[in-house]
């Protein structure tokens, strides 16, 4: 009967499609200077390889020229070691397909199958498996499958990825510092604001649907945090094999190193945001310890608006010095709330112990 039920109720379930399968087009424009990289990259690979390699024209040369051009240059030699493999694999498949067995319709087919075989069993990458295929059918629909075809086919294909990597290098190679800084500062911003928001729920009081919000904001600073990661491992990508990477390395490591500092941080404030959630009483307004920890809270979010050279409000203190200049002491915690006040002190202590801490 209950399983009746249960599936009675999912068929009464809207069906709804992804919003992001419905659409093709991206959340923000690529840089243009990209598209124009890799325009330059396909027709030099075009002209270059029709002047090397004479025969038909050099479609394999203008496809790896657009498909190695990536945001950074180690993905483009990433690429084009799997474009080049992946050629040369295809072509390899398809000419002995094409000598055995000529080149009907049915070959073709046999070839792009045989194609995904042998790259799942030599476990492949996902762009060198495609292109395998690709390579294979293309060669055999193309072309005659003769030892000289393939040959020049896979000169196309190198010829263009080496011209791709050479455009990505020269003609401004993308750096992705600023991008990285960007989120790390988003992260300091919602971080503190965090904090305030942590400290003012302790000081005023709160409804059930407050407290949720608060919790909810709280939780929202895990995917912030994790962007600002992603940001700083794709600067620290983009500067793999880049000739304008010395000015930029000691600028993404200080960055690493201020993530590193604040990921505590980031987890003791949600910490605390769900002990309040789930100890809280009106009554802890009124009292002296807790709002004692309010006002440590209202320091430490000025401490990471410090720290992370954000506008800070004017406070009683210096703010050119931190605030949370040492740990809170309480002597006689409240008998009403002494479970949520020590758990709070606890991570009050963590926070204190992650600012001190000057970065190595």
């Amino acid at each position: 009967m209950t399983g009746s039920a249960s599936y009675a109720r999912f068929m009464r379930l809207p069906f709804r499609l992804p919003r992001e399968s419905l659409t093709f087009r991206a959340p923000r424009r690529g840089p243009f200077l990209q598209v124009a990289k890799t325009a330059v990259a396909m027709i030099a690979a075009w002209i270059a390889a029709g002047l090397l390699v004479p025969g038909p024209p050099p479609i394999f040369a203008a496809i790896a020229a657009v498909l190695v051009v990536q945001p950074s240059i180690n993905q483009s030699f990433t690429r084009a070691v799997e474009r080049s493999v992946g050629v040369i694999v295809g072509v390899v498949i398809a000419s002995a397909l094409g000598i055995l067995l000529g080149s009907p319709t049915w070959v073709i087919l046999l070839a792009g199958g045989v194609s995904l075989l042998v790259a799942w069993s030599l476990r492949m990458s996902p762009g060198a498996t495609n292109q395998v295929a690709i390579s294979a059918v293309l060669v055999l629909a193309l072309g005659t499958a003769t030892p000289n075809y393939a040959v020049d086919r896979v000169l196309e294909t190198v010829i263009g990825a080496i011209i791709g990597i050479v455009v990505n290098t020269v003609l401004v190679p993308p750096v992705l510092v600023s991008p990285a800084r960007e989120k790390l500062d988003v992260l300091g911003r919602e971080l503190a604001g965090a904090l305030e928001r942590l400290a003012d729920a302790l000081e005023t009081p709160q409804t059930r649907e407050s407290l949720e919000g608060l919790l909810l904001e709280a939780r929202l600073l895990r995917p912030v945090r994790d962007a600002a990661a992603d940001a700083i491992r794709d600067g620290a990508d983009s500067l793999s094999l880049n000739p304008r990477s010395s000015r930029h390395r000691a600028d993404l490591a200080e960055m690493q190193a201020r993530l590193d500092r604040f990921t505590p941080v980031v987890t003791q404030t949600i910490g605390m945001t769900r002990a309040i959630y789930d100890g809280y009483t009106s009554s802890i307004v009124d009292d002296p310890s807790v709002r004692a920890i309010a006002e440590q809270l209202h320091r430490a979010a000025h401490d990471v608006r410090l720290d992370f050279a954000l506008d800070a409000p004017a406070m009683e203190s210096s703010v050119e010095e931190p605030a949370l200049t040492r740990p809170l002491q309480i002597r006689t915690p409240s008998t009403e709330h002494w479970v949520l006040v020590g758990s709070l002190l606890m991570d009050l202590h963590r926070i204190h112990e992650s600012l001190r801490d000057e970065p190595a």
